[in-house]
């Protein structure tokens, strides 16, 4: 048999059987018409059908709980006005009675305790009004402008638990979106179930479960509002349009899927898109061999959301870029200024510090603001001659980060590389880190900063570990570079000079402009003996970075004593300045 989730309409007349006392064919004429013009027309705008009319009533299935209530509710305002000239011994009045639950579906019809429930639920409402489950209402809340009145417990017949039930009144009031569809200042998505195409229908569990993972892991990060998986899972198995998903469900972004079987592997595309314009924020194909199914569920996950997390952040930039300068607020001004204190270079980070000034004075305790301002301050100390009130201005605001970002992964990731590399406190900074990752384990960039921050600390399994594991999670990330850098130093310190020669190269791919690349890369060149291509990179150093002396580096980054001795005699070779 097949099963489903569904959302079930039940409906009839009060006071059926007094009006066909009254009138028997006068009655039954009305309600036919009733049912054409009204009925059938509004439950086929709101993408439910019918499964039977009954003598004085019908069901419909929906697979949108919002839609489901919307087309309840605006049955009931157009009776209204039908109503509004018909004697009261003639008029025509529906209860109605919406559940959202499983059903058997056979030869058409549909069956189980999801159905049951929706027809007690009619049975109890008010002529004119519609009675719905807490599941509902939970569901539909802040979806629809509708007033929802809590009559609590109900013992309805035949259903053997008692259901909570909630009134929706009847009256002349429009039914509207929500105000809270048009709120949302900061990010929202919505995650739709992904569609498994390969046929096997045993196999969609992984699919599900993939989804209710992603959801999860966007749930950890702070700011971003995540629409739960039982308003989402309504859109299962249906062709969707995204600004529609959108507007019933009051989100910026929608993300969806699909999930391909092929011999013993596995392809996953997944699309983000703008719910506003449709427009494509982003898209990826991940394929894997099919080897433990649920490792596999966990590695995509972790894909998924740390490639997400960027790329929303890009998008909401580009959103705030449209707004007025007169009108942004701190977290608009924080967004504005990110795009620039990643970029760490001196002219760009000074203008990141003019934005985040401003949203410190209006909101002195914005974690994030902090933590990107001390990041502005170590690109001053470690490019700008190793200033010390750069230094300290660093740590000071790192500290104040990590006071006020306790549930903020960013900010808390910020905040431990500032206190371990400027404030040359690594022990401090590692439980920052981790609980950074707590918060969100997908986090690529806590990854990348903290892989820097070991491997200029001499810890070369870690700091390999970490940039590789940043890497994986996030391969097109601005700040893979990092990563990178991190890995080429591990494997120099470890003797493997070839390997970190190819991890430099990769470094200098990913962030050319960036001088401390292409010096990362001299080093194991010349200890391989390939003396012009050194010196090549240190010149392209020197051309990026006139005044880098790269005892100063290894000052301002705490590097390791035993590290700093191996890379002094290959930097020298190569033709850099101490």
């Amino acid at each position: 048999m097949e099963r489903r989730l569904a959302a079930i309409l039940a409906a009839d007349v009060a006071g059926y059987s007094r009006l066909m006392g009254i009138s028997e064919e006068g009655t039954h004429q009305r309600l036919k018409l009733h049912r054409r013009d009204l009925v059938e027309p509004k439950i086929q705008q709101h993408r439910g059908r019918i499964i039977k009319n009954t003598g004085d009533g019908f069901l419909a299935e929906f697979m949108s709980v919002v839609d489901a209530v919307r087309c309840a509710a605006e049955i009931q305002q157009e009776m209204i006005a039908r109503n509004s000239e018909v004697p009261d011994d003639k008029r025509i009045d529906f209860r109605i009675g919406v559940h959202q639950g499983d059903i058997i579906v056979d030869s058409g019809d549909i069956f189980g305790d999801g159905v049951n429930v929706a027809a007690r639920l009619e049975g109890i409402a008010d002529p004119g009004g519609i009675c719905v489950s807490a599941r509902v209402q939970e569901d539909v809340r802040g979806m629809l402008d509708l007033p929802f009145d809590d009559i609590g417990e109900q013992h309805l017949k035949n259903i053997q638990r008692p259901v909570r039930v909630y009134r929706i009144a009847s009256g002349n009031k429009p039914i509207t979106s929500a105000a809270f569809l048009s709120l949302p200042e900061r990010p929202s998505i919505a995650v739709l179930p992904f569609q498994y195409v390969s046929g096997d229908a045993q196999q969609e569990y992984f699919a599900d479960g993939m989804v209710e993972d992603i959801i999860n892991g966007l749930s950890r990060i702070k700011g971003l509002f995540v629409i739960a998986r039982n308003s989402t899972l309504s859109y299962k198995g249906r062709a969707v349009d995204v600004k529609q998903v959108g507007r019933d469900l009051g989100v910026r972004y929608v993300l969806e899927g699909t999930i391909r079987k092929i011999a013993d592997r596995l392809r996953i595309t997944a699309e983000l898109a703008e719910a506003a314009t449709g427009v494509q924020v982003w898209t990826e194909r991940y394929e894997r061999k099919l080897d433990d199914v649920f490792l596999l569920q966990d590695e995509l996950t972790l894909s998924v959301v740390a490639a997400i997390q960027p790329s929303l952040r890009s998008a909401e930039a580009e959103r705030v870029k449209r707004k007025r300068p007169d009108s942004l607020d701190a977290y608009d001004l924080v967004l504005q200024a990110q795009r620039d204190v990643y970029a760490q270079m001196q002219e760009d980070v000074a203008r990141a510090l003019v934005l985040l000034q401003r949203a410190l004075a209006l909101d002195p305790h914005y974690a994030l603001a902090h933590g990107f301002t001390a990041m502005c301050y170590h690109t001053f100390y470690l490019r700008g001659g190793l200033d010390e009130k750069d230094r300290q201005a660093s740590v000071r605001h790192a500290q104040v980060a990590l006071l006020h970002g306790q549930d903020d992964a960013l900010a808390l990731t910020c905040a431990a590389f500032c206190i371990g590399m400027d404030g040359h406190d690594r022990a401090g900074a590692l439980p920052v880190f981790e609980a950074a990752l707590a918060i969100s384990p997908s986090s690529a960039l806590t990854y990348f900063l903290g892989s820097v921050m070991f491997a200029w600390g001499g810890n070369a399994a870690r700091g390999i570990e970490w940039g590789e594991r940043g890497i994986r999670l996030s391969p097109f990330d601005p700040w893979r570079a990092s990563g990178h850098i991190a890995v080429a130093l591990g494997r120099f310190q470890l003797g493997d000079f070839e390997q970190a020669a190819n991890a430099a190269r990769k470094a200098v791919q990913s962030r050319p402009g960036f001088s401390i690349c292409h010096m990362v890369l001299a080093a194991p060149l010349a200890k391989l003996g390939r003396i012009q291509e050194a010196k090549n990179a240190a010149v392209r150093a020197l051309e990026l970075q006139p005044a880098l002396r790269f005892s100063q580096q290894f000052a301002g980054v705490d590097c390791d004593p035993a590290l700093s001795a191996a890379l002094t005699e290959p930097l020298l070779a190569a033709g850099l300045p101490e």
